[in-house]
């Protein structure tokens, strides 16, 4: 497994004590997650090793995990900035009509009525809403607000997202 193959639910940002347990800050709106898990890939830069979860109980706003095979405070600072993560098919299940942002990036976006734009390239998170950066051969960028008015459709099978352009948008 690599790096890129995986989605990051959180990040060792530390260590507590000095019998190899880590701070972990979580990345995930559902931190209650890593309540159940039994095992979580590192991964650091290109390099991925799996662990068996020990422990991990909620300290603070963070999580104090000990992880099997990291037994001294010299081996956890190893592991210092390593991002937890698990595969795609192991996400904490969203309600319908809520997407990953994994899942929206590389999406073919077209309008109803001026047809493929281009292609989801990135989704900015906003105080208020996310906006999805699309990459168009013929307008440049296209920044869409992720709002019901204009995102009409999601299609992940098909790869999709229909869209209804507000008015000035495209100025």
């Amino acid at each position: 497994m690599e790096a890129h193959e995986l989605v990051s639910i959180g990040k060792i940002v530390g260590t507590h004590g000095y019998k190899g347990t880590l701070r972990v800050l979580p990345l995930t709106d559902f931190p209650q997650r890593f309540k159940d898990l039994q095992q979580i890939n590192l991964s650091q830069g290109k390099k991925v090793t799996r662990h068996k979860i020990e422990s991990c109980s909620p300290y603070k706003d963070l999580l104090l995990m000990k992880l099997e095979g990291i037994d001294d405070l010299e081996t956890a600072q190893l592991y210092r900035n390593a991002l937890l993560g698990v595969e795609e098919k192991d996400v904490f299940p969203l309600p319908p009509g809520y997407y990953y942002h994994f899942q929206l990036v590389g999406l073919a976006v077209y309008d109803r009525e001026k047809g493929y734009l281009g292609i989801l390239k990135e989704v900015l998170e906003t105080g208020a809403n996310d906006v999805y950066a699309v990459d168009s051969e013929v307008y440049g960028e296209i920044l869409l607000p992720a709002i019901k008015d204009v995102i009409l459709d999601v299609d992940l099978t098909a790869q999709k997202m229909t869209v209804k352009l507000l008015d000035g948008l495209l100025d």
